[in-house]
């Protein structure tokens, strides 16, 4: 595949079923991308289960535009991994997952939910972006998001599920799984569930932005 090492291929394999192992994502549902170098970047090909994805399913593209550089067709999401890893230089990996509360909360009328509800969210994540819903593998909806993830590590795709950026996988995996925990909580809390207090919330996020993260 262009070059590409077995060793290159067989840890993006392995990432894939790792994901589809925590329940990140369902079936078809869902895709991973992992940046090669500046040129290029793996995807999960088109209708590909994560969870017994085979290097066969691996596809190559350009980050440049999204173009296929291997023989199968790519996830129909491309068009965001390609922008964001345009857009993020310093993210090397981009994940679009559909976990239920995560989602769920996708799919409720945009209401200024406060997010921070535990300190894994400032402290890792951080914003929270949101976009409307646009029809999946479109232009729109590439673009809605590739902007959105401008500022943000985390975007939330109206009625249809998240994205997230991260430096390598274990970061993705993280925000992912902080996320589907913090909107477990406000599912279940429900109107009881108090936000941390502003104050806590945004020295959080300023350890953050100075990279001082540690362990909470």
């Amino acid at each position: 595949m262009n070059e590409l090492s077995r060793e290159q291929v067989g840890r993006f394999v392995e990432a894939c079923r790792d994901v589809a192992r925590r329940g990140l994502v369902h079936c078809s549902c869902g895709n991973l991308s992992m940046r090669v170098d500046e040129q290029r970047f793996l995807i999960t090909s088109t209708g590909s289960w994560m969870e017994r994805m085979s290097p066969e399913q691996v596809t190559l593209c350009r980050t440049q535009d999204g173009g296929v550089l291997s023989d199968n067709k790519p996830s129909s999401e491309v068009g965001f991994h390609a922008g964001i890893l345009r857009a993020r230089p310093e993210m090397n990996v981009v994940l679009h997952f559909q976990t239920p509360c995560a989602t769920a909360l996708a799919c409720r009328r945009p209401d200024g939910l406060d997010y921070a509800v535990i300190p894994e969210i400032p402290y890792y994540i951080g914003s929270i972006g949101r976009v409307p819903y646009f029809t999946p593998g479109t232009d729109e909806l590439s673009a809605a998001v590739t902007e959105a993830m401008r500022a943000n590590d985390m975007v939330l795709m109206a009625n249809h599920g998240q994205a997230t950026a991260g430096r390598d996988y274990d970061q993705v995996v993280q925000n992912a799984e902080f996320f589907e925990l913090a909107c477990q909580i406000l599912l279940i809390g429900g109107d009881s569930v108090a936000p941390m207090p502003a104050e806590a919330a945004a020295q959080l996020r300023a350890l953050r932005s100075k990279g001082a993260r540690r362990a909470c």
